[in-house]
């Protein structure tokens, strides 16, 4: 089953990049590197909520902003590999979890993105991955995921 068809079976398809919300681009490729810009849960052009979890966002719901931005992060690595989500395979994620002070579950908040990424690529989405609270991330987001992704033969 292709990447595209695990997609459509999770409900899924990949939006579009996107847009920056700063001065930056989505993704620098170097060699058969595509190294992603922080990807917000932005759905539609909105970001899907706002605030700290532990104090504003239950676990639950970080996950699933996670598996939104693990989304983003999936179009804009297909984008740099000609459209093609067989032709990448994840290196490595970094997800940042905006954090109450006293929270310390940020690694089963990532596991929204990591689990995303395993479902779609299969064998190609297994991959390293940190899982880092921060005091405050962009918009006011719960949630950040960034990669580093290898074009691969498809």
């Amino acid at each position: 089953m292709s990447a595209v068809e695990r997609l459509a079976e999770l409900g899924e398809e990949l939006p579009p990049v996107p847009a920056p919300a700063a001065a930056y681009i989505p993704m620098v490729t170097t060699g058969n590197l595509i190294l992603t810009a922080g990807q917000l849960p932005i759905v539609d052009g909105d970001l899907a909520m706002t605030g700290k979890v532990g104090v504003d966002v239950e676990v639950d719901e970080a996950q699933e902003l996670a598996r939104r931005a693990a989304l983003n992060v999936l179009a804009v690595a297909a984008s740099a590999a000609g459209g093609d989500l067989e032709r990448i395979r994840v290196v490595k994620l970094t997800v940042f979890v905006a954090s109450a002070p006293a929270f310390t579950e940020q690694h089963l908040v990532a596991n929204g993105a990591s689990n995303l990424i395993g479902e779609v690529l299969g064998d190609r989405g297994v991959h390293a991955r940190s899982a880092v609270g921060v005091a405050s991330l962009p918009l006011d987001a719960p949630v950040e995921v960034e990669a580093i992704v290898e074009v691969v033969d498809g």
